[in-house]
């Protein structure tokens, strides 16, 4: 058993990528300027700018637990779960199984300071994993908290000695979208209420047939993606200084 999750889950010898970390970089840097320019502009312009006093996160606390920490998903059995570096920050990979289903890999990077944001989270696991993708796109599935509310989420299919579906998002309370730029546009909004909006950066593996097609995924990933989500509800994104 031990053996199958240290195969399932990333060796640290491999958190040395640097490779297209530059580029994505600035993607990121021009995808934040535009949501400065909509969002943050107008505010500073209406007297409504909050950058000087960012307000805190209470959600921290418990995201900083996420490392060491495994969280329960229904009708599905952890295996193992492990805290692992990348890029000096903390990372929980968990494996979980249920019957008839392989192995999956869930790997969650949460907040740990209320001025971080998201960057290159992709990019750090694609380097880690080594692996080539194809067919990506998006796949949208409601939250099971908030019928109303839903995430979109990158969803692609990579291989390395191995193929994969793998899904990945930002996940906040209430919805979640895999650009950075959601989660910033989301988080101007809420300062304007003197609040923040808490994240953590959720990645799924799925293994697949290598001549698989990955429409055939979906309705697992979909699944899979609504139990991951409604677990940083219930367990992760909760204040309990007011408990």
């Amino acid at each position: 058993m031990n053996s199958l999750i240290t195969k399932m889950i990333p060796n640290k010898d491999m958190f040395k990528f640097k490779k297209g970390l530059f580029t994505s970089q600035v993607v990121i840097l021009c995808l934040l300027g535009l949501a400065i320019i909509f969002v943050a502009v107008p505010n500073y312009l209406t007297q409504q700018w909050s950058w000087s006093e960012l307000p805190r996160v209470p959600e921290v606390a418990q995201m900083r637990k996420i490392p060491e920490t495994s969280l329960n998903f229904t009708g599905w059995t952890t295996l193992g779960q492990k805290e692992l570096s990348i890029n000096n920050y903390p990372w929980s990979f968990q494996v979980i199984e249920k019957s008839g289903q392989k192995p999956v890999v869930i790997a969650l990077k949460g907040q740990k300071y209320y001025k971080d944001h998201p960057e290159v989270e992709w990019v750090d696991l694609q380097g880690i994993e080594k692996w080539k993708s194809d067919s990506s796109q998006t796949l949208k599935f409601p939250s099971e908290i908030e019928p109303n509310h839903s995430i979109t989420a990158r969803w692609f299919q990579a291989w390395n000695q191995k193929t994969y579906a793998v899904l990945q998002w930002y996940a906040w309370p209430g919805g979640g979208h895999h650009s950075p730029s959601q989660w910033f546009l989301a988080d101007q909004k809420a300062q304007l209420k003197n609040k923040r909006v808490p994240w953590v950066a959720v990645s799924i593996k799925i293994p697949m047939e290598a001549l698989g097609n990955l429409k055939d995924m979906e309705s697992l990933a979909k699944s899979l993606g609504q139990e991951v989500q409604k677990a940083l509800e219930k367990e992760v994104f909760i204040d309990k200084s007011q408990s």
